[in-house]
């Protein structure tokens, strides 16, 4: 498990092209046969990949979590972003993830293990998971695309028009502090989260996926000092506390955002008007 730490906002100014993405981007999550984990210093998530093959996989437990299993003190939430169906089993009950579907998984499951829907499927899943400390146990919840909460927002004209989907958050899946969910866009709109904001109170995790080979510009940074990535099919941006985070694709795309902080409240955020970005 590969430990991340964040520089200051003064000292992200002044990273070069290379340490900018060694710093805020994960690459190289979904890998077949394996579990990719990434333990963050933003408020402690987790964000990782699992893409089993012929053998079921485990959650790991290494040594950076500092307990006996991963949710000892932890709690999950787990998307689907392949078009394959998978199962993801905790302890004895098995729970069938197709496209997009979430599942929740809460404080203290011991066994937690991610399947090919079949044993002789020729196809994987991609399931990608945050993790977040917790201090409670909810129960296991599966959340089936088809019955999500979505809401759109934007403007057409200014190519913002997007669905979000909220999967984890106070009126759907019950956490101890994790939001999940995803974003989706019309057919022309290509910006994210424009107009920017920040939050001061929470950190954040993009999962840019189904970008095919097309690419996006995502921005990070104080809103009076923006800095830029080029990210490609299912890479990861970390977005500290202080720092905006929005982009633009080349082409179509979706992407997952995952927040943990002090509260689950979604419009909990400090906006970054346009006119005051630099």
């Amino acid at each position: 498990m590969k430990l991340h730490y964040f520089p200051t906002p003064e000292a992200t100014n002044t990273l070069s092209t290379v340490e900018l993405r060694n710093r805020f981007l994960i690459g190289g999550l979904f890998q077949p046969g394996a579990v990719i984990a990434h333990y963050t210093d933003l408020d402690r998530m987790i964000c990782g990949a699992a893409v089993p093959t012929t053998a079921p996989l485990a959650l790991p437990a290494d040594k950076e979590l500092g307990s006996a299993f991963f949710l000892e003190r932890r709690e999950i939430g787990i998307l689907n972003v392949g078009t394959a169906p998978g199962i993801v089993r905790v302890g004895g009950t098995a729970h069938p993830l197709a496209a997009l579907d979430c599942l929740y998984i809460g404080l203290g499951e011991h066994d937690v293990s991610f399947e090919r829907a079949a044993p002789d499927a020729t196809s994987s899943p991609q399931f990608y998971f945050v993790s977040t400390p917790a201090h409670a146990k909810h129960p296991t919840t599966l959340a089936r695309r088809a019955d999500v909460s979505a809401t759109p927002i934007g403007d057409v004209t200014k190519a913002n028009r997007r669905t979000i989907l909220k999967y984890i958050h106070l009126d759907g899946i019950q956490s101890c502090q994790l939001v999940l969910g995803f974003t989706e866009f019309e057919p022309g709109s290509l910006w994210n989260t424009m107009p920017p904001h920040t939050h001061s109170r929470r950190t954040e995790i993009y999962l840019y996926f189904d970008l095919g080979e097309n690419i996006a510009m995502h921005f990070l940074g104080e809103p009076q000092a923006t800095r830029h990535l080029v990210v490609r099919d299912r890479e990861a941006v970390l977005s500290p506390a202080w720092s905006v985070h929005c982009g633009v694709g080349t082409g179509a795309y979706r992407f997952v955002w995952a927040m943990g902080g002090d509260n689950q409240i979604f419009a909990d955020m400090d906006p970054a008007p346009i006119a005051t970005l630099r």
